[in-house]
């Protein structure tokens, strides 16, 4: 009786969201109406609104006398079942619309919450404006959380609600602005909504078209990185336009800002600039885009004897994918698997891969402040070898001792990391014919929450529907930080 009563306490949380999603979904038919679409296309997001709203109703119509004390297990229980229903349901559009296998649309929704970015959608030049819309704003709703989102719009206060704010991992530190949760929630999504609006005026003013600014900027500052185009961020300099530089390096600008920890721009904007170099993470993040960047041009510069006339070109260009995927944002101005950029740098891009941006930014990743944490427990070690027996070291990081706990779940994260992603990889190779390289990328970026990956789009979409599950299980534990969908398998949880 108890098992049952906590499985409808789960639920009760579930309901809100999926009657906040019905609403969310009933936003496209805006774009319906302004381009004139067909009627399938407004049922397309219609009958998916009116099934999350009857769910939601009837979700919360029999379980709304059920008490709900929020544990941190059962936070993550109910955080792994959000992502995983209103993904499902995200799918629908997707799946009525385009005629596409449920499998498939299930990925594209979830790649799209996950704000991960791989698609195995083709042909994106000619898809209907409200389906676009719809992968640009999964994305922006998915970058700082979708229970995020959702406790900003239905709840105002304290408790335990903030097991809730704090189940979704890596995209909110523990760390609150101010001391109430919804304060803290209103602020983050402030800032966001903010940020979005300000780069949407910027590539407004450099020309594109109020829709491609929109979505653009949805999906650069959540780091998620679909485009409107086929040929992603590159479409702006194939087809013609005269600021196509300045439209990349706004849209890089952004995807910088998207990838640090949101409490450093609100430091910043109510406080001092200063946080931008004193602060240990923020500071070791543009360090390893200069590095990484000034690595990558050293290796086109061995090969390109035309490196000096063409360096404004190749320094944006390489400046440009570095910031994608070090962000985990996927958008491209050059493919990182051409011939413009040679093995070592390849090489570079999957070690950024799995570095990903800052702790509560939108960034994917395993996060720059849990490496340094590691860098600083090797760098302990070494020191241990010529110290006395009984001298005490710790691990300091920004001049706070890192403690023991924390230290363990940072280890035990990144060894779930590679479990998942070498594991991942060798299904790939297994029911693929893809080589041992191309299947680590694919799962990288998918554990990552990237997008980009060394094979193209059309060999992603034909893959087997076993490699696809493989993928939307990565890039959910990617972005939950694999604990909250271990929990929701484990027994034991559920009991306690």
């Amino acid at each position: 009786m108890y098992l049952f009563n906590k499985i409808k306490g789960v639920f009760k949380i579930q309901s809100s969201l999926l009657i906040i999603l019905s609403i969310i979904l009933l936003i496209p038919l805006v774009i319906c109406f302004l381009e004139g679409e067909s009627s399938d296309l407004y049922f397309s997001f219609l009958w998916p609104s009116f099934i999350s709203l009857v769910l939601g109703i009837g979700i919360f119509l029999g379980t709304k006398n059920e008490k709900v004390e929020i544990s941190l297990s059962l936070s993550m229980i109910i955080c792994a079942i959000a992502w995983i229903l209103i993904s499902i349901i995200g799918a629908l559009p997707f799946n009525f619309a385009l005629k596409k296998s449920f499998i498939d649309a299930f990925f594209e929704a979830v790649s799209g919450f996950t704000t991960t970015g791989i698609t195995v959608f083709e042909g994106l030049d000619f898809m209907p404006l409200s389906i676009i819309f719809w992968r640009s704003l999964i994305q922006w709703v998915g970058g700082l959380g979708i229970l995020t989102f959702f406790l900003f719009v239905t709840f105002s206060g304290e408790s335990d609600i903030w097991q809730l704010f704090s189940a979704e991992g890596h995209k909110i530190n523990s760390t609150r602005p101010v001391p109430n949760v919804f304060q803290t929630v209103k602020i983050l999504w402030a800032i966001y909504t903010g940020l979005t609006l300000l780069e949407m005026i910027l590539l407004k003013l450099l020309g594109l078209s109020i829709f491609d600014a929109l979505t653009h900027s949805m999906t650069s500052l959540s780091t998620g990185g679909f485009s409107r185009y086929d040929a992603s961020i590159s479409y702006f300099y194939q087809a013609g336009y005269s600021h196509y530089k300045q439209i990349e390096y706004v849209i890089a600008l952004f995807m910088l800002f998207g990838g640090m920890n949101f409490l450093i721009h609100y430091k910043v904007i109510f406080d001092t600039p200063k946080y931008l170099y004193t602060d240990m993470e923020t500071r070791n993040y543009f360090k390893i885009i200069l590095v990484f960047t000034g690595l990558i041009l050293f290796s086109i510069f061995l090969i390109n004897i035309n490196f000096f006339k063409q360096f404004e070109e190749v320094f944006r260009k390489t400046l440009f994918q570095v910031i994608s995927v070090i962000t985990t944002t996927g958008f491209g101005t050059e493919d990182i698997g051409s011939d413009f950029f040679p093995a070592f740098s390849k090489q570079l891009f999957l070690i950024l891969m799995v570095i990903g941006g800052s702790v509560g930014s939108t960034s994917g990743g395993i996060k720059i402040m849990r490496i340094s944490i590691l860098m600083q427990l090797f760098k302990r070690e070494i020191k241990k070898l010529y110290m006395p027996s009984k001298a005490v070291s710790p691990v300091v990081i920004s001049e706070t001792t890192v403690s023991y706990q924390e230290i363990y779940r940072v280890a035990g994260l990144f060894f779930g990391w590679l479990v998942i992603i070498f594991v991942g990889a060798g299904i790939t190779a297994l029911f693929s014919d893809l080589d041992a390289f191309q299947s680590i990328s694919g799962m990288a970026s998918a554990m990552g929450n990237i997008g980009p990956f060394y094979f193209s789009v059309s060999k992603m979409s034909s893959l087997s529907p076993i490699i696809k599950l493989t993928y939307i299980f990565g890039m959910l534990a990617g972005r939950l930080e694999i604990l909250p969908i271990v929990v929701l398998f484990s027994y034991k949880a559920w009991k306690e």
